[in-house]
């Protein structure tokens, strides 16, 4: 089993930004957010502008991990606001035209306060 932790992430966060096993790579949840002197900064905007961010910050992680947004097989999408799916949705297929599994689900809270999180599975 592989594990990464980008070098600029906070040093409280308790998980490994992705885990490799079995030809797989798992993304953990990412957020709409960019990390400066070991800080969280929220990315801020509209849905569209955070959905970059998030679309940003897991194709930075898979790549660490060897990999890329065109070998993502699953996504998991939370939200905050459901109502946020469509305006997610165009952002989003930009940058997955082969169209992976996905998910999504609308959660009562977010971590940080967050209104969007993507976790990913991709192929090695």
């Amino acid at each position: 089993m592989w594990r990464t932790g980008l070098t600029d992430t906070p040093l409280h966060l308790t998980q490994s930004q992705a885990i490799k096993a079995n030809g797989f790579i798992f993304v953990s949840g990412q957020m709409p957010a960019t990390f400066e002197d070991g800080k969280i900064k929220l990315t801020e905007g509209t849905v569209g502008d955070k959905a970059h961010a998030l679309c940003r910050n897991a194709a930075t992680v898979l790549e660490a991990a060897g990999s890329s947004l065109e070998k993502v097989v699953k996504v998991t999408v939370f939200f905050a606001n459901l109502d946020d799916f469509a305006e997610f949705n165009e952002v989003y297929g930009q940058y997955f035209p082969q169209r992976p599994a996905r998910s999504a689900i609308e959660a009562k809270r977010l971590p940080a306060g967050v209104t969007l999180e993507m976790e990913l599975i991709a192929l090695e």
